[in-house]
């Protein structure tokens, strides 16, 4: 049974990093190259969207890999799954506490309605989701060598 855990937190987590990967490095380049309007609008519907979904799946792999941590407590491993588990704790507070209240204001914006400043707080959404990318990224990474 502790195998599949390991397996199913892996397979979870794994294709988290590969979403919000692609959010980072495919997604907001090809809206950023887009018209100011169809850029804000595409952001709104994407932080619509992923805003929807996101919470669960972070939550998720939370939960899975504390439960792993738990499970596996006496395994070899263990520590690295803790570590895992610490990182994707890390993930949800920067969620919570720098990256929702933008994506928050931004989902509603239109183009009639959108602060001038909008595109000066993607960019902040953008850096701060880039190192919630690489925290994620670490927490896979020890996942991953944790199977091991």
């Amino acid at each position: 049974m502790l195998n599949a855990l390991e397996v199913v937190t892996t397979v979870v987590v794994g294709l988290m990093v590969g979403v919000e990967f692609s959010v980072a490095f495919v997604m907001n380049p090809i809206l950023k190259a887009l018209p100011d309007d169809a850029s804000q609008m595409g952001h709104s519907h994407g932080g619509r969207m992923l805003g929807a979904v996101m919470p669960f799946w972070y939550i998720g792999s939370l939960v899975l890999a504390a439960v792993w941590a738990v499970a596996g407590w006496h395994h070899d491993g263990a520590g690295l799954v803790i570590t895992a588990a610490a990182l994707l704790i890390l993930s949800v507070v920067m969620s919570i506490l720098l990256l929702v209240p933008i994506n928050n204001r931004g989902k509603t914006w239109t183009p009639e309605n959108r602060p001038a400043d909008w595109k000066e707080q993607l960019n902040r959404w953008e850096r701060w989701h880039y190192v919630r990318v690489a925290v994620i990224v670490a927490a896979f990474a020890l996942l991953v060598t944790a199977l091991v």
